[in-house]
């Protein structure tokens, strides 16, 4: 395994601790992470939130960066909340449709 893929690997085991409350789900099984960047200690996660009106928009980014600071070597953690595209169902994988009981799309 190369250095890229373990911290690729890493970085998803970090997010996929983080539970949207509202939902019961990790943020990466509900779709909701649509890409990291590891740079030199910094990462940059590009996500999403199932409504814009999310009131747990500020605990959820907390909990991404919290999640990455405490990975061994990142020294900055950065989260960018877009709304295109915007989240659907179809973007859960079949882990995230089996926790939240939702069908297939």
């Amino acid at each position: 395994m190369t250095a890229s893929e373990q911290n690729e690997q890493t970085i998803l085991a970090a997010l996929r601790q983080v539970i949207d409350p509202e939902i019961g789900c990790n943020i990466v099984d509900l779709g909701l992470v649509y890409s990291y960047a590891f740079n030199a200690g910094k990462v940059t996660v590009v996500m999403t939130l199932t409504t814009p009106g999310c009131p747990m928009h500020e605990s959820i980014s907390w909990g991404v960066k919290n999640a990455l600071m405490n990975i061994e070597g990142i020294t900055e953690a950065e989260v960018d909340i877009v709304w295109d595209p915007p989240w659907n169902p179809s973007m859960m994988t079949e882990v995230g449709r089996r926790m939240t009981g939702t069908g297939n799309f």
